[in-house]
């Protein structure tokens, strides 16, 4: 058996618990939206409220495209307010 090293541990942990900084590390933020980088995901939400994720975003964020995550309910073109 491998043993793991204390740094991979811990960057694997941080990899799970923070999903949107490292999304915005590796780039991989929805062209749809500003101010905040939502990610790529089969379904995000504003963190905070009542969606279920998996992915969420701290807003304010800008609708720039498709609000394909239906993030601005009252389609101000801000979402997560």
């Amino acid at each position: 058996m491998k043993k793991l090293t204390v740094t991979a541990i811990l960057f694997a942990a941080s990899y799970a618990l923070c999903p949107v900084a490292n999304a915005q590390q590796n780039g991989d933020c929805d062209p749809n939206y500003s101010g905040a980088c939502v990610p790529i995901a089969s379904d995000v939400d504003c963190q905070g409220g009542s969606g279920n994720g998996p992915a969420y975003v701290a807003g304010p964020v800008t609708v720039v495209g498709d609000d394909i995550y239906g993030l601005d309910r009252d389609g101000n073109g801000t979402g997560c307010e």
